[in-house]
């Protein structure tokens, strides 16, 4: 007789007791340079990140040479006065380092990754980038070229089209949020490296500039390694630039990019608001999810599940600029595609939407559904140390206290439903909303003008 085999099972695991969560406090100093550093320690975080603020903003490039910051930011993983370009990539890639640069309005970003094992020698590696860039003048115009060619391309994506001329259609002229970010073919042809080099002269200094450190930092004697490295970096002290206040035209219009034989509508409807120092971020935040933060939200709800529109449309809060007397803006907008014939239909439900939204308002189930989406992901949101520190400069870059998102959470979890509901209709009034449509204009004008949601003017792509 055969006997039968038998398997032991070890008991279930059971869960433990779940432990509250709060976003990392960082801890804030001062070098001796001036600089500041705020570093937060983070247990088993073996690659540790980096994030220097630069207060080097894009309404400081000189008349004329608008992307000259995008260049300089570009140029700092480009040689140093001890290594050529080749050179600084090769001692970075055997530290297994990543190093990053970008412009914004707000400043400079350069952000740094490398095993916790490797961080003094790429600490000395983005600290000599800081200290004594080359600003060779081949690599400059090499950026220069490389910079030219990518121009083209954005101008031919229709998300990025529809981004610029709201900028343009938003802002002042004589501002310079209503130029590309990165400049144009024009102002980009005109930088050359003496150029970068006197903005570099001009803005660069260690005085007005802030290090967020995150990472597994037991053990390291991080006060003598900042000291050594980023400490050496010299520079004068003066103060801050003034930040101008942000002024900007959201009358209700539309605005066509004409693209003939184009088979799609991009859509960008935005207008400027509060930042994150006006107490009604958090309601603004929770009630813009629900609107359009996710695949269950009203208008993926209409526009996508019910009508077939459109593979998504999202809304959302992008603080634009921020000021450190609590003054700043954001901008507001939803975001979105659909085919061509469908343009009308789908504006025409999207006020609809709006409208729906005003006079009844976000239901109980709307909200607690966001709350628990936006609160609940937020541990698995800042996993990683490069996802703090990320939001730690961002906090920076916007005059936000240490523990601003810390109490974000608390104060979305104390968001109500009404509260909610005022925000996110305050945020988009139907008729002061700015609406730029890339698409075939000869298909989609006389719709959109029957619409009556604003002035449509049809301008060439």
């Amino acid at each position: 007789m055969t006997e039968l085999a038998t398997m032991d099972f070890h008991p279930q695991p059971q869960a433990g007791t779940a432990r509250p969560w709060a976003f990392p406090a960082p801890e804030r100093g001062t070098l001796d340079n001036g600089l500041t550093v705020l570093r937060c320690h983070r247990p088993g975080q073996q690659v540790v990140a980096i994030e220097i603020n630069l207060e080097a903003p894009l309404e400081a490039e000189p008349a004329g040479l608008d992307g000259v910051a995008t260049i300089m930011a570009r140029a700092f993983s480009e040689g140093t006065d001890k290594l050529a370009a080749e050179e600084f990539a090769a001692e970075l890639e055997r530290c297994g380092a990543t190093l990053d640069a970008h412009a914004d309005h707000p400043g400079v970003r350069v952000s740094l990754e490398v095993p916790v094992s490797r961080l003094p020698k790429a600490l000395g590696l983005l600290a000599d980038a800081l200290r004594a860039p080359a600003f060779a003048d081949s690599e400059i115009e090499r950026l220069v070229r490389n910079r030219l060619d990518e121009i083209p391309h954005e101008t031919a994506n229709p998300g990025r089209r529809a981004a610029k001329e709201l900028s343009k259609q938003l802002f002042p002229a004589t501002a310079r949020m209503s130029r590309p970010r990165q400049g144009s073919e024009e102002t980009v042809a005109a930088i050359d490296a003496a150029a970068v080099r006197a903005f570099y002269d001009r803005h660069v200094r260690p005085a007005t500039a802030t290090a967020v450190v995150v990472g597994d930092l037991a053990g390291l004697d991080l006060d003598a390694l900042l000291a050594d490295t980023l400490g050496a970096w010299t520079g004068n002290t003066a103060e801050p630039r003034p930040v101008p206040p942000v002024t900007a035209d959201d009358t209700g219009r539309v605005v066509i990019v004409d693209r003939p034989g184009a088979v799609q509508t991009q859509i960008l409807i935005g207008r400027v608001g509060a930042d994150k120092h006006d107490r009604v971020w958090p309601a603004q935040v929770l009630g813009t999810y629900c609107l359009g933060g996710t695949l269950t939200s009203r208008l993926d709800r209409v526009l996508r599940e019910e009508k077939g529109y459109t593979y998504g449309v999202r809304a959302f809060g992008q603080v634009l600029r921020s000021a450190p007397d609590g003054t700043g803006a954001a901008m507001l907008a939803i975001s979105g595609s659909v085919d061509t014939p469908n343009t009308g239909p789908a504006l025409d439900d999207l006020w609809k939407v709006l409208r729906t939204l005003a006079a009844e308002g976000l239901t109980d189930a709307e909200r607690d559904v966001a709350v628990q989406n936006l609160v609940g992901v937020a541990p698995l949101k800042f996993e990683t140390a490069a996802a703090v520190a990320g939001t730690l400069a961002d906090q920076v870059e916007q005059h936000l206290p240490d523990d601003f998102q810390a109490q974000m959470y608390r104060r979305l979890a104390a968001t109500g439903t009404v509260e909610a509901t005022a925000a996110v209709v305050s945020a988009f009034p139907m008729d002061r909303l700015v609406t730029v449509l890339v698409g075939d204009a000869a298909q989609i004008e006389e719709l959109v003008r029957a619409l009556g949601i604003g002035e449509v003017t049809v301008v060439t792509g």
